[in-house]
């Protein structure tokens, strides 16, 4: 096709065109003419906020309108709840809209306000950030004015080598180990392609907490007061080569790659793994979705002599991401442009109600693998490089044995069909591989273990660290609730070694972890996973870990491909070892499933319409949420029994048996329900207007039920819940359990404040 041009971005297929014709009509021609903030300008710039740009637009009246104090509404709303940095839909093709939650706007005013918090903490300090992005629209634009913002504070800002992309992993990997006060990093992690966000990194290259976050939140209202107050406020913005914003270390350092290597062989690139991948026949493919993992991952293997034993798909970089997981159709078969995101996991069931998975199905692989042989391993990772999804090439004759171990599959051909792993069975499968390279080796007794694992997650994690003498510390749904515990657990270990550490768990347990314990894994049923070290892990100024602060696909990567090669060697598919670690282990809870339920169609383009949607879409989820919620939080405060709580939801699901539930808490971020053979978790998101319902059993059919049925309940509540629940109860329920969250968060909480080193002995500018 002929490269149509919108404002700059070119269509490179009649999808991309489509969704460009749809955003360009859509937007008003006076938000067309006014760019507001000009990148193109690359000397420096005043960008002057007045009284007029924080109220709403109108032509008449107020033709500079902005509606900025609208936009800040929705950034504080999530900046108190967000579990993945503050993100949402942005104009692709004229990001200055302040209309959308994401935009230059208030990327700007973020980081003015980030700015000053930071030069109140550390006054009369050298203040040192890094900044990088990933492939999504606008990213580099939005990178560049974050770090001529910071230069003009006098915060200087190491950027990659071009202000090219690099993966979020590298981003915290980096912030922690050059001491940094920490990084903005660029992404909606496996998000549709209209959304982005901006992931705060703290100095430990730990996504902020929100209260943290809400130090931002304070000082942007700090800013428009001054503006009510004075009639306006100045944001400078230094010039584009302003000797604050440098990529002269990250150039030293090839981008961080030097450093991460040590780092992996440290860690999961051990001898025997690099020398089993090196021995395999099978090439090991890598799906780069978006493309902009390959820039940084290839360097790594090739760095570790590896490279040569895997295969790339999609190495170029393309903020559509190739098409991957869009549609011209929505599920229900209307003609529109549809997202289903580049989560490879996603379910969805086409118009005569066939299960399938939408986002496999756009890449094409009946094509693309149907010369690789069985027993090909396919690792997907996603364009911030920070999830992985485990799938093989096997043999047709195997689906009873999959659908017996509750693994889905695509076929590719009569021959051939691609077993997709969930996060959870592929994680169990390296939890358990590493574990045993540990004992082979002699160490894995040397310490207490111990793994960090989200509620949400597998109940089969909980059974295989039970049966392998392995602690589990469950927390909230996120990272940032992992990187956490680490934290708690290494400031125990620092203030009394020879002392057992002991943390709570969201579910309000004391776990004793042993002395000087070592975390074997840390990570969460999304796809997200960090190895422990054995060793505390450095930063220059003397810093110590006992693992990085964010999930990264590249260890991911390096641990599966390794275990892939150890199974061709055993001339063993990866589901047959899937069913070996059920047996030796005595797994109960074999299957696992995630619902997700949206309440509106994030592609729409009108942001009105998407506005009005995803409102009325957060009223539906949190009507779900509170009627579970209230529940947990009576019961915790003894306002409730369980045989209550059982009757009310007997009588509202009578499809369904709760003769063996056990328990009811709420999790931090969600309601979860323990039952002897099962869990069901029914948790609102806290970045969009969707429900998540996850299960884990004995049974597949049985928790898919419970998901699918609790999970798309209207939260009507009944007469016999009106009987038993306290309604001023109800409608304080989220509030009073915000406080709980807070009160785990802070229990025990390693609160000791970033020391800015001397740079001048800990990094070469």
């Amino acid at each position: 096709m002929t490269e149509k041009v919108y404002n700059n971005h070119s269509a490179h297929s009649v999808l991309e065109e489509s969704l460009f014709e749809s955003v360009e009509a859509k937007t008003p021609e006076y938000i067309k003419q006014n760019s507001l903030v000009n990148l193109d300008d690359k000397g420096e710039i005043v960008f002057r906020l007045k009284k007029e740009h924080l109220e709403q637009y109108d032509a008449d009246k107020n033709p500079e309108g902005l509606n900025l104090k609208d936009w800040f509404a929705g950034y504080a709303k999530e900046a108190a709840v967000s579990t993945a940095g503050i993100r949402g839909p942005q104009n692709i093709l004229y990001p200055h809209d302040t209309r959308f939650p994401i935009n230059m706007v208030g990327i700007m005013l973020a980081t003015e306000a980030k700015a000053l918090v930071a030069k109140e903490l550390y006054p009369d300090s050298e203040l040192v950030k890094l900044a990088g992005c990933e492939v999504r629209y606008n990213s580099q634009e939005f990178l560049e004015l974050i770090a001529r913002v910071q230069a003009a504070h006098g915060i200087k800002t190491l950027v990659p080598q071009g202000r090219k992309t690099i993966p979020i992993w590298m981003a915290s990997f980096l912030a922690f180990k050059l001491d940094l006060l920490g990084g903005e990093y660029i992404t909606s992690s496996h998000g549709i392609s209209v959304k982005n966000a901006t992931k705060d990194l703290n100095s430990q290259g730990s996504q902020y907490l929100p209260e943290e976050s809400m130090r931002f939140v304070d000082k942007i209202k700090y800013i428009f007061e001054q503006v009510e107050k004075n009639g306006y406020y100045d944001i400078k913005i230094a010039a584009n080569d302003n000797p604050l914003i440098s990529e002269e270390l990250m150039k030293e350092l090839d981008d961080g790659v030097k450093l991460y290597k040590q780092y992996l062989l440290d860690g999961v690139a051990k001898d025997t793994n690099l020398n089993l991948i090196k021995n395999v026949k099978n090439k090991i493919v890598i799906e780069n979705v978006g493309g902009s993992a390959y820039r940084t991952l290839s360097k790594i293997l090739k760095s570790l002599d590896i490279d040569s034993h895997f295969v790339w798909l999609n190495k170029e970089e393309d903020p559509f991401f190739h098409g991957i997981g869009k549609y011209d159709t929505d599920p229900k078969g209307n003609k529109t442009f549809y997202d289903y995101s580049v989560d490879a996991t996603v379910i969805s069931k086409d118009k005569d109600g066939k299960q399938y998975f939408p986002v496999i199905k756009s890449l094409k692989y009946d094509e693309k693998l149907k010369d690789y042989p069985l027993g090909t391993a396919v690792l997907i990772t996603d364009p911030d490089h920070d999830r992985l999804t485990v799938c093989q090439i096997e043999s047709t004759d195997k689906k009873d044995f999959l659908t017996s171990l509750g693994i889905d599959y695509v076929v590719l051909d009569e021959h051939k069909i691609l077993t997709v792993f969930t996060a959870n069975q592929s994680f169990l499968m390296i939890m358990d591989f590493w574990a045993d390279s540990l004992k082979r080796e002699g160490l894995f007794d040397k310490h207490p273990r111990f793994i960090i694992k989200t509620t949400a997650s597998a109940r089969s994690w909980d059974e295989w660290a039970e049966k392998n003498s392995v602690k589990v510390v469950n927390v909230p749904v996120g990272f940032k609730e992992i990187a956490n515990v680490m934290k708690k657990v290494e400031k125990q270990i620092k203030d009394n070694p020879q002392k057992d550490v002991v943390v709570t768990d969201v579910f309000g347990n004391d776990i004793n972890l042993g002395i000087n314990p070592k975390l074997i894994f840390g990570g969460e049923e999304s796809g997200g996973m960090i190895i422990g070290s054995e060793e505390l892990i450095m930063s220059m100024a003397g810093r110590c870990a006992i693992a990085m602060r964010e999930k990264s696909a590249t260890e991911a990567i390096v641990v599966a491909s390794a275990l892939a090669s150890f199974l061709e060697k055993s001339q063993k598919t990866m589901s047959e070892y899937l069913d070996e670690v059920f047996k030796k282990n005595s797994i109960i809870s074999k299957f696992d499933i995630r619902e997700d339920i949206a309440y509106y169609n994030e592609s729409e383009p009108d942001i009105e319409k998407l506005k009005l949607a995803k409102l009325q879409g957060e009223a539906m989820r949190t009507k779900n949420d509170v009627f579970y919620l209230t529940m947990a939080v009576a019961k915790k405060s003894g306002k409730m029994t369980l045989e209550q709580i059982k009757e009310i939801l007997e009588d509202t699901f009578k499809d369904l048996n709760f003769d063996n539930l056990e328990d009811v808490k709420f999790v931090g971020d969600g309601t979860y329900l323990k039952f002897s053979d099962k869990f069901i978790e029914i948790r609102p998101s806290g970045t969009d207007a969707k429900t998540k319902a996850y299960g884990a059993g004995s049974s597949k059919e049985e928790i898919k039920r419970f998901a699918q049925i609790m999970g798309n309940y209207s939260g009507d509540i009944t007469d016999l819940y009106k009987k038993y629940v306290d309604m001023n109860l109800y409608e304080n329920a989220k509030e009073l359990s915000l406080s709980d969250y807070s009160a785990f968060t802070n229990k025990d909480a390693n609160n000791e404040q970033f020391i800015v080193p001397d740079y001048t002995k800990t990094l070469i500018f």
